[in-house]
């Protein structure tokens, strides 16, 4: 009888499972180039190669037509924090509650970061900036990062720092944002005015030059306009080709990693290809500790 897998193990697949049902991951038999999968660019052999290899790997189906992209990047970015949502209470021993995720791509109309720590002060600049069409002209939109998913810590009451012994009282410690102020321990629901962007995860179902550029310019905002602790800034993405995962991944300074939703079935299927360069950039990518699976975003975020 085989042993159970380990829990994180069960949602990579889990995740990959639901992947394939909202044929996110699908195989398209119809189109010029029938039989490919749908995170491959059509007009790139490698791309397309890389693709299928993972898409058969994972047991993906066939369909007629994939899904519009929007609808795939929209349903990869809620799958990506369904995934957090699973993983990081099982993962944090320590603190398993307290956590929140929220995906907030479909709502970019409102600025989500200015409602947490440490990016609070944002909402009173974005009033003024809005009063003033000077500040708008010299401002423009430099301070406002619309992102993909957010994880969220609460503030912790008194009582979390001290069930074992006396860690804080009422004269010490007053000012830092993850102890809940008194008013905020007698409130039903203090998420929205004590909470703590833990993290910032950027989701790619695929990856081309300009949308790299995209996530580094949000990364560089997060880490400028912050007041506080710099929170995780990383990169989710399903793209299949290394070339473009290191548009991404290569370079310090910006983001903190980047993470591919199968990077054991994409290490798998650029060792089965012929392509020397593909092979090299990969090998860069992991040896240069610049991309991890999945699986790791949740045990990285709570080191």
């Amino acid at each position: 009888m085989a042993a159970q897998p380990a829990l994180l193990t069960q949602a990579r697949q889990a995740f990959h499972k639901r992947l394939v049902e909202q044929k996110v991951l699908a195989i398209i038999t119809t189109g010029k180039t029938p039989g490919i999968a749908s995170n491959a660019d059509r007009s790139q052999d490698y791309s397309r190669q890389l693709a299928i290899h993972i898409a058969n790997n994972l047991e993906a189906h066939t369909v007629d037509r994939k899904l519009p992209a929007q609808t795939a990047g929209t349903l990869f970015e809620e799958l990506v924090a369904e995934f957090l949502i699973t993983t990081l209470p099982i993962i944090s021993l320590g603190h398993p509650t307290g956590w929140h995720v929220e995906n907030v791509g479909n709502s970019r109309k409102r600025d989500h970061l200015a409602q947490y720590w440490p990016y609070r002060h944002l909402d009173e600049l974005q009033t003024k900036v809005q009063a003033d069409r000077t500040l708008e002209a010299v401002l423009g939109n430099l301070y406002s990062v619309n992102p993909d998913v957010l994880v969220l810590r609460s503030a912790l009451e008194d009582s979390v720092f001290n069930q074992h012994e006396k860690l804080v009282d009422d004269v010490t410690g007053q000012r830092s944002h993850i102890r809940a102020t008194k008013e905020q321990q007698h409130s039903d629901n203090n998420k929205s005015t004590s909470a703590i962007v833990h993290a910032v995860v950027s989701c790619k179902w695929t990856m081309r030059s300009d949308r790299a550029q995209n996530s580094r310019s949000e990364a560089l905002s997060l880490i400028r306009n912050r007041k506080g602790r710099t929170p995780h800034i990383v990169a989710v993405t399903a793209e299949p080709t290394p070339s473009r995962i290191a548009s991404l991944a290569l370079g310090t300074g910006d983001l903190d990693m980047i993470y591919h939703f199968a990077l054991d079935e994409l290490i798998t299927a650029v060792e089965a290809g012929r392509n020397d360069e593909g092979k090299a950039q990969l090998e860069t990518l992991l040896n240069g500790d610049r991309l991890r699976d999945i699986s790791d975003l949740p045990l990285d975020l709570v080191t």
